[in-house]
């Protein structure tokens, strides 16, 4: 398969941004990271393009809520919504391409009529995106995959519905955690898929993202099949996207670790 090009969520480094924009994202170039995936960009749009032009970095995919329109709880907190208008705007300015959906509530996916509603929204901010020249896509957790509708898991109900146009991005740590055999659902999903989210970790009986685990370690260092996905010669990946939902150590030399292995595994 074509070797898919090496990102980086910035949310795993969500606190250093918050303390140091500009110093943080250098710490990535440095690693040798030249794309990453933006996440609450609108609110820092020129700060952020001010400092992905300094140190030659690009957005092609971001994260913001789409399908929700007023707050939305996570593991994490609550996050505000801006309108859509101006988070298509925001990624305009950076250069995106994807703005991806990370996340709606496991209550929002226990009935057909609530992937139905999902992907209806979400087909709606498809067409809003297009006057943008943007496309629009979904990233799982593990309850996509763990909360199933006639025996098959409601993130395949969910691609059924949705506009040939939009996108997934798959998180395989959250698909393993939630018992998917990885590389034949990237297979099912096809060529929507616009990346992968690479991190790792043990897995145990009751990893859920209700709770965030404490323990993710950095890409090639868990029980996660990463390798395994990642050259498979079959499926065509654009974007290998590596991420923290939490990381207990330094998190630029977890990142680092995990770009290391990453460039080993594609080579």
């Amino acid at each position: 398969m074509a070797t898919p090009e090496i990102s980086v969520q910035l949310y795993s480094i969500h606190a250093a941004l918050d303390a140091d924009l500009d110093g943080s994202l250098a710490k990535l170039a440095d690693i040798g990271l030249q794309t990453v995936e933006a996440f609450d960009f609108v609110r820092r749009a020129d700060a952020l393009k001010e400092s992905f032009e300094r140190y030659g970095l690009s957005s092609p995919t971001a994260h913001a809520i789409l399908i929700e329109d007023e707050g939305v709880a996570t593991p994490d907190g609550l996050l505000t919504v801006p309108p859509a208008e101006e988070t298509f705007a925001a990624a305009n300015v950076l250069g995106v391409q994807t703005v991806i959906d990370p996340f709606v509530a496991p209550e929002r996916w226990t009935t057909l009529a609530d992937v139905q509603r999902n992907a209806d929204r979400l087909n709606a901010r498809a067409e809003q995106a297009k006057a943008y020249g943007l496309k629009v896509g979904y990233h799982n957790h593990d309850h996509e995959l763990t909360t199933k509708i006639d025996g098959r898991p409601v993130l395949e109900v969910f691609a059924e519905l949705l506009d040939p146009a939009v996108q997934l991005e798959v998180d395989l740590y959250w698909a393993n955690a939630g018992g998917a055999d990885i590389v034949e659902l990237l297979r099912r999903l096809g060529d929507r898929v616009v990346a992968v989210h690479v991190k790792d970790g043990p897995m145990r009986p009751g990893i859920s993202a209700r709770e965030l685990p404490k323990d993710q370690q950095p890409a090639g260092q868990g029980d996660v099949p990463l390798a395994a996905v990642l050259t498979a010669d079959d499926l065509t990946i654009p974007y290998a996207v590596l991420e923290f939902d939490h990381y207990e150590g330094d998190v630029f030399d977890g990142l680092a670790q995990g770009y290391a292995w990453l460039q080993k595994t594609l080579a």
